[in-house]
């Protein structure tokens, strides 16, 4: 082989594998995008519970009208965040959002009756189940981001990220208060 050919074949093999890192990186962004899409299906099922579950506590405790001015405030917030697409900014919506409906289960534990309400319970079984998913489609999403967040910053992929106008996203984190343990005593 002379200089030319290996000089052309050097340049192939370049060509060949910026065109599988541009490839890899769409694939990732869009996984990520996906992702997301699934952390907002499952917000929006939870924005749909809470004026029921509102509804529901409101015959039992009328009078914590502070409560419900609190949830209602935070829902409204979190919707109207959701449609900036800035992940930080939701994250932020979600966190209290989260901390005003643990304030209405407080005020829940106060009417016995309210904790017997199948009505509320089933209401109640429902937003668990609604928060584990929001749970598990968040680790998926944070996953897929910092899998491509250590791939743009790699090197040398790191030349063709930047070249092509690949950026870190941010990771959908919760409140460092959510992540604590509960306290349990009986």
């Amino acid at each position: 082989m002379n200089t030319t050919q290996i000089a052309i074949l050097i340049v192939a093999i370049i060509v060949v594998w910026a065109v599988f890192t541009y490839n890899r990186l769409v694939a990732l962004r869009n996984r990520a995008k996906e992702a997301f899409s699934d952390i907002d299906v499952q917000l929006k099922r939870r924005y749909n519970l809470i004026p029921n579950l509102l509804e529901a506590v409101k015959g039992y405790a009328a009078h914590e009208k502070g409560v419900f001015e609190a949830v209602t405030k935070a829902r409204a917030n979190a919707l109207l965040t959701e449609q900036s697409g800035n992940i930080k900014n939701i994250a932020g919506a979600e966190n209290m959002l989260t901390g005003a409906l643990k304030s209405l289960f407080a005020v829940a534990e106060n009417y016995p009756d309210l904790k017997a309400s199948s009505n509320f319970m089933e209401l109640q079984r429902e937003l668990r189940d609604t928060e584990d998913k929001i749970q598990a489609s968040r680790r998926f999403f944070n996953t897929t981001v910092m899998t491509l967040n250590t791939m743009i910053q790699g090197f040398p992929m790191v030349l063709v990220a930047k070249t092509l106008g690949f950026k870190q996203e941010e990771f959908f984190e919760i409140e460092e208060e959510e992540k604590a343990v509960p306290k349990v005593s009986f």
